[in-house]
Formats: C-alpha cells, sequence, structure tokens
C-alpha cells in the first residue's frame, strides 16, 4: 500500500506541482489549501506524513504542527514545515517538527526528506512491537 501524505498550502501553484511530486513518487496524495479542516482531513484520511507551509490564511502552520505533535493521537505522524521564512522559524523554534525545509526547495530533496522520515518512523514502530 501507497504511503499518504497529506500537503497543506495556500498557494495553489506550489500545491499542484508537490501533488505531482509525491504522485508521481508512489504516494498517495490529499492536497489541500485551506487550514479550516486540517485536522478533520488528518482523522479521515489518516496521512503517514504532513507537509505543512508555514504561512497560513488563520492559523499558521506551526500551530497546526504544534497541536499535531501535542494530541496523543498523532503526535508520531511525521510533520515537516516547508517556509520562505526560515529565520521566522528559527527564531520561534521548529513547533515540534520532524523536518524543516526552506523555500526555494529541491524537489527531491524534499521527496528524500519525507522517505526518511517514514523510514524512520517505520524502523521505530518495529522496534517498540517487538
Amino acid at each position: 500500500m501507497n504511503k499518504r501524505v497529506l500537503i497543506l498550502d495556500n498557494d495553489k501553484d506550489v500545491l499542484d506541482i508537490l501533488q505531482e511530486v509525491f504522485t508521481s513518487s508512489g504516494f498517495d496524495v490529499k492536497a489541500i489549501d485551506e487550514s479550516v479542516n486540517v485536522f478533520e482531513e488528518v482523522n479521515t484520511y489518516k496521512p503517514d506524513v504532513v507537509l505543512l507551509d508555514y504561512i497560513l490564511n488563520g492559523i499558521n502552520g506551526g500551530e497546526i504542527c504544534h497541536q499535531l505533535k501535542t494530541n496523543k493521537a498523532t503526535s508520531n505522524m511525521p510533520v515537516v514545515i516547508v517556509s520562505a521564512h526560515n529565520r521566522v522559524i528559527q527564531s520561534l523554534g521548529n513547533y515540534g517538527s520532524d523536518a524543516f525545509i526552506a523555500k526555494p526547495f529541491d524537489i527531491d530533496d524534499l521527496v528524500q526528506q519525507v522517505n526518511s522520515l517514514l523510514v524512520a518512523e517505520s524502523d521505530m514502530n518495529s522496534t517498540i512491537h517487538h
């Protein structure tokens, strides 16, 4: 079964590119452009990894990440924050994210980073269950 990635970015062009890249890399992708129902989307879609833009309309990606990481049901889900505002993120902390990727980013690096988080997560889960 393909790994599921939930992508949240309010820039439609970026969202389209990321959806295409991850789909062609063998992922099942759900792409959303607003944060209003993000927690509902996480609960119903059950992604293996969440990719968040930092700057969103309404709640920012950092706050979404923090809420995912402090919720018992989603705390182990890898979360990657992507932003052109890396100095802001560095000064505020990473909100508990598993990775931070600065825009503009290299597509191959992004996919590799997501894959490495998923491998690390599955290694951790197999260690826990044995």
